[in-house]
């Protein structure tokens, strides 16, 4: 076996190592006959929520080891076929096993990454809030335009999306919104985001046609689910409830069924304006106790979670990304220094390269100092 091919096969099983590591693979029979037991219980959706929680463990555990067991076999049927190829001197069969290998390496570094959103909140599914920062329209165009990366983004991953609260700006675009995002490590994949957006192109608002600079915000908070007990006082919050401004028309609300929560130990302020009065008010609710239980997994965390060292003000010194579309094209993360020409497909919703750098940078352990020190 070529040398090259060697050093495939046993990154591969180093990937297998860690699959295995991560799932418990001794253990991961017995867990999921457990799994099937208690999914067999007919009381079992007597609790929805429950129910359903268990139904996604149960999948996440049936995927791993699916995605494993078909790894390691793949592995080594290819390295038997390579052998006897040698041994019958047959070319095409080396070949196709060994170009086989590579296309498992990639596999395996995906899977290898996925693996390590084993994070408390990782599998959860996520609130993301997008704010315009200061700049009128051009600063409403680009929030705008990355809630559609994000939309784009969910789509392609199969993530469900739900509108929780939008805010229309004064002649284009958006003041603010929030998502719920859903599916499985939803929040894993998109805590990386937290932090300011930076934009530098010539504006179509600009009759002058200058190159302008503008900054959003993007906030991820993981949803907490029933098993979470987040305690939140009735003193300590007020809800007002106001009438929300959408794009007008027909679905103009004209009631005040739009609601705001101010917490006020935290400062934080959750709104909710998409349903009726007492959905807005129980949604605005968990949002609350999910930036509470943010702010909680970040004391317990001991290399403090950049979700909340980047979300700082809409401005210079919180950015994590820049997008520039003028005077030439580029997209760059400020942490990892990632960087892409390909600043369509980007806006398009192909981040998932951003993220994935991110992951293994967080896994290396490397600080934003040592990133940008290289």
């Amino acid at each position: 076996m070529r040398a090259e091919i060697e050093t495939l096969a046993s990154e591969i099983h180093n990937s297998l190592e860690l699959l295995a590591q991560r799932m418990d693979w001794n253990t991961a029979e017995f867990r999921l006959e457990e799994f099937n037991a208690m999914s067999e219980d007919p009381d079992l959706w007597s609790d929805p929520d429950k129910a359903q929680k268990l139904m996604r463990e149960r999948q996440a555990l049936v995927d791993a080891m699916k995605t494993y067991s078909g790894l390691k076999q793949d592995l080594t049927d290819n390295i038997e076929l390579i052998e006897l190829g040698e041994l019958e001197e047959d070319e095409a069969v080396i070949a196709d096993a060994e170009a086989a290998i590579k296309k498992l390496k990639a596999v395996s570094a995906q899977k290898e990454l996925e693996a390590l959103l084993n994070g408390e909140a990782d599998s959860n599914d996520t609130f993301l809030e997008i704010n315009a920062g200061a700049g009128g329209t051009e600063s409403c165009d680009w929030a705008s335009m990355l809630a559609r990366m994000y939309l784009r983004w969910a789509e392609k991953a199969g993530y469900s999306v739900e509108v929780q609260s939008e805010q229309s700006g004064d002649e284009a675009g958006l003041k603010s919104v929030s998502y719920k995002i859903s599916g499985h490590n939803a929040y894993g994949w998109l805590k990386s985001e937290s932090g300011v957006h930076r934009l530098v192109r010539i504006s179509p608002f600009d009759s002058a046609a200058k190159r302008h600079t503008s900054f959003t915000s993007v906030k991820v908070y993981p949803v907490v689910d029933d098993s979470i007990e987040i305690e939140v006082n009735a003193s300590d919050i007020r809800i007002d409830t106001y009438r929300s401004s959408g794009a007008g028309g027909q679905h103009v609300n004209t009631t005040d069924s739009a609601v705001r929560i101010t917490h006020a130990p935290t400062g934080i302020v959750v709104t909710s304006s998409e349903k009726s009065q007492h959905q807005n008010r129980d949604i605005a609710m968990k949002a609350l106790k999910s930036r509470l239980y943010q702010m909680e997994l970040d004391k317990r965390s001991a290399l403090v979670n950049e979700v909340h060292e980047n979300a700082g003000d809409a401005g210079w010194g919180n950015q994590i990304r820049s997008y520039v579309l003028q005077p030439y094209q580029m997209v760059k993360d400020l942490r990892t220094n990632y960087e892409t020409s390909d600043t369509k497909g980007v806006l398009d919703g192909d981040i998932t390269p951003f993220m994935e750098a991110v992951l293994a940078q967080d896994v290396a352990g490397m600080s934003r100092a040592d990133a940008n020190a290289d």
